[in-house]
């Protein structure tokens, strides 16, 4: 029985270490936190879809092509926040991050303005800590350092 419940510890162990994918981000807290949307919205593409279609505007269909193109639904949610950040077309994430997929979402974002330890950057790391909301209200945790400090 021992040896059966070692076993089923140690494949457990190298499944989930071989399903962390690296985003290129540059954070380690961030790869974490995308890893763990990531997996969330494998486990119900379905919705995945219909909230990122909603909270980006775009068809599910074109949801559906990018997840077809092998992009992961966490770099899906990672490009939707960084156009509400950067301020510019969704689609323009998209074709920053075909041009530099190679070099990771970290040059993505620093190509489209958000520098790495910026306000913006830390504004990022927030959001991608919440799921997509059906209604694109999604709110991250940010630091409240000096709130309310006189």
């Amino acid at each position: 029985m021992k040896k059966a419940v070692f076993l089923f510890v140690l494949l457990a162990t190298t499944v989930f270490t071989h399903a962390q994918k690296n985003f290129g981000t540059g954070d380690t807290e961030l790869e974490k936190q995308l890893n763990i949307l990531n997996s969330e919205a494998k486990s119900d593409l379905k919705t995945f879809k219909e909230n990122m279609s909603k909270e980006l505007s775009v068809s599910k269909d074109r949801i559906q092509e990018l997840l077809n193109k092998a992009m992961e639904p966490a770099e899906i949610i990672l490009s939707g926040r960084i156009s509400k950040i950067a301020k510019t077309d969704f689609e323009n994430v998209i074709k920053s991050y075909e041009k530099n997929k190679s070099k990771g979402w970290g040059q993505v974002a620093k190509d489209l303005g958000i520098k790495p330890g910026s306000p913006e950057f830390h504004e990022l790391k927030g959001k991608s800590k919440t799921k997509p909301s059906s209604n694109g209200n999604s709110k991250g945790k940010g630091n409240s350092k000096g709130k309310g400090k006189s």
